[in-house]
This record gives structure tokens, C-alpha cells and sequence, in this order.
């Protein structure tokens, strides 16, 4: 399971790389066309790097959860003992998913109310940014919970090396 879920999240790399790499051509031409006059102002652009910036946004908090570099604030001093350990990683990580399991539920709701709207310069689907709201909160939650199992399996395997 571990070896399809970093596979996965390679993709995500991969993908996040792609959004990053395809926001420079929107934005690019913004920034040519508003201050040198070159190339004739496209209003589609700004619409455009909107779209590839929330994706990125999305895209980068699920690697943040997987690599667990995603904000959070410890409040106690550093543990030693296992079950300490497992107590603070657990907590953070059953709350993530917790919360992402709600974001994918009421982010639902939210893609339905942007599949009924369009862009105004595109006319493109507002489906296609709301749609990243349930699939974050879904692969959130899929890495949280995988990331809790794993801290568990550690704190057992730490408890029998102490027995």
C-alpha cells in the first residue's frame, strides 16, 4: 500500500511541477501585455492563472500531508516515550483527517454549485477549480489515516522491542 500511496504522490510532484511550469505562460503574458504593449492584453489569461493556481494550492497541501510538512503547532514539550509519541503524531493526524473527511463532504456540495457556473472571458466550467475541493479532502484524508496506521504500527513495534 505504502509503495502505491508515494507513487501516487510522486504524480502529484510531477502534476504540481506541470501547474508551475503552466502558470508562468498566463501570467507571463499579463505581465507583457499590461506593461510593454507588445502582444494585445488577453483577458482569458488572468481566469486562466487562477484556475492552474488553485489546483497548485490543492495539489500542494495533499503532498504537504503525505511528506508531513503541512502546519501545525506543537504545544508539548518533545516526547520519549512511545506512547507520548504516538498520543502527539496521532492527534494531529486523526484531526487532518478528521477535517479532511468534512472538507470532501461539504466540498461535494461546493463543486455541484460550481458546475452550474461558467467563467465570464473563457465560459469554461467553474467545475473544473471546484472539483479540486472534494479530491484534496478525499486524498487528505486517505494519507492522514495511512500516515495514523503507520504511526500505530510504530508505537506497537516500539512497545514489543521495550518488552
Amino acid at each position: 500500500m505504502k509503495r502505491i500511496l508515494e507513487g501516487f504522490c510522486q504524480c502529484l510532484r510531477v502534476l504540481l511541477a506541470a501547474l508551475m511550469a503552466a502558470l508562468a505562460i498566463p501570467v507571463a503574458m499579463q505581465v507583457i501585455a499590461r506593461y510593454t504593449g507588445i502582444i494585445p492584453v488577453y483577458l482569458w489569461t488572468e481566469e486562466l492563472a487562477t484556475f492552474i493556481f488553485v489546483w497548485m494550492v490543492m495539489v500542494g497541501s495533499m503532498i504537504a500531508v503525505w511528506e508531513g510538512s503541512h502546519f501545525d503547532v506543537q504545544v508539548t514539550p518533545d516526547a520519549t516515550r512511545p506512547l507520548t509519541i504516538f498520543l502527539q503524531k496521532g492527534i494531529v493526524l486523526f484531526l487532518i483527517g478528521a477535517f479532511a473527511l468534512v472538507f470532501a463532504w461539504y466540498g461535494i456540495e461546493y463543486a455541484e454549485f460550481g458546475y452550474l457556473q461558467n467563467t465570464v472571458m473563457m465560459q469554461a466550467n467553474k467545475l473544473i477549480t471546484f472539483i479540486s475541493v472534494p479530491v484534496a479532502g478525499v486524498v487528505w484524508a486517505v494519507f492522514a489515516f495511512y500516515r495514523l496506521a503507520e504511526a500505530f504500527i510504530e508505537y506497537r513495534n516500539s512497545e514489543k522491542a521495550l518488552s
